[in-house]
């Protein structure tokens, strides 16, 4: 891999957190990672879910701003973000997005740093934190459960909830031609459907999500295989190796065991012996529908 420059401003026509800076940061060969950057002090670096960009912690970032350095990255296949083909598996393997933030925070000058996600960006952030625990020092995860453990708790007719997750797992082609038919209404969908509180994505910022994902199908429908792939041999790997988190963990997420028929501590607990699980009652996309608690769950965090 060529050796990564200094992270670069740059203009964007998306909306801005305020008092952010824009960067666009090297990460692999032919890949390049877009990310706002504010604040001083200890860093944190928060990453986005599905269907957002890293637009979703605007409130949480301008919050913890304050008293930290604050990293938000685009993902991978995701909003300002490159987006490689997927030659392979691995291209959109949460290992190698893992790694793109590691690499994107050494580049801003952090080798180590809390780190939080939520949705498809705590599946980044639960592989970046089981392989680098000398970078990631804690780990906060929103709303999800580890690969291995999310698929294991789909089962019957409750199991429609994640429709999606199956639909992108096939292989290459049809899932992509599908979605991109009705790409717009086919990402409404979710954001209509976990927002518990609807006004928290106002209408410019919805426009925003609709339009960057609409032009990421072929690179989200491919992070989502690589989850029903590689990374669930990821996952078991470490879960027969006996491997867990090292570091302090906080979980927080909806009560979604009780409709699934699982107990999520129980799961995360096998995962983490410093673990911190919270059940919710705002929707899933909490970041935006309650930002003071989620600001407030970080620094606490931090201060353990």
């Amino acid at each position: 891999m060529s050796t990564l420059p200094r992270a670069a401003g740059v203009a964007v026509t998306h909306p801005k957190i305020p008092g952010f800076t824009e960067h666009r940061v090297a990460v692999d060969d032919g890949v390049t990672l877009h990310a706002a950057v504010g604040g001083t002090g200890s860093p944190v670096v928060l990453l986005h879910g599905f269907p957002q960009t890293h637009l979703m912690w605007r409130h949480v970032a301008a919050d913890l701003a304050a008293d930290h350095t604050v990293i938000c990255p685009d993902l991978r296949g995701y909003g300002a973000s490159d987006k490689p083909a997927e030659s392979g598996p691995e291209v959109y393997s949460k290992r190698t997005m893992a790694r793109d933030v590691v690499r994107l925070a050494e580049a801003l000058g952090h080798d180590r740093f809390t780190l939080a996600g939520h949705d498809r960006g705590a599946l980044v952030a639960f592989r970046a934190a089981m392989d680098h625990p000398d970078r990631v020092s804690r780990a906060l995860f929103l709303d999800i459960l580890p690969t291995l453990d999310m698929w294991n708790a789909l089962h019957g007719v409750s199991g429609a909830v994640g429709f999606h997750l199956y639909l992108m797992a096939q292989p290459p082609g049809l899932p992509e031609q599908m979605i991109e038919a009705a790409a717009r209404p086919f990402f409404a969908s979710f954001l209509d459907a976990w927002t518990g509180t609807p006004d928290a994505i106002p209408a410019e910022v919805r426009e925003h999500y609709l339009a960057a994902s609409a032009a990421a199908v072929p690179s989200i429908v491919a992070d989502y295989r690589a989850s029903a792939g590689v990374d669930v041999e990821h996952d078991t790997a470490d879960k027969e190796a006996g491997n867990r988190l090292a570091m302090p963990v906080t979980v927080l997420q909806q009560d979604w065991g009780a409709a699934l028929g699982y107990h999520a501590q129980s799961l995360w607990s096998a995962w983490s012996a410093d673990l911190r699980h919270r059940t919710v009652s705002c929707g899933h996309f909490m970041a935006e529908e309650d930002p003071g608690m989620i600001a407030e769950e970080i620094r606490a965090l931090v201060r353990r």
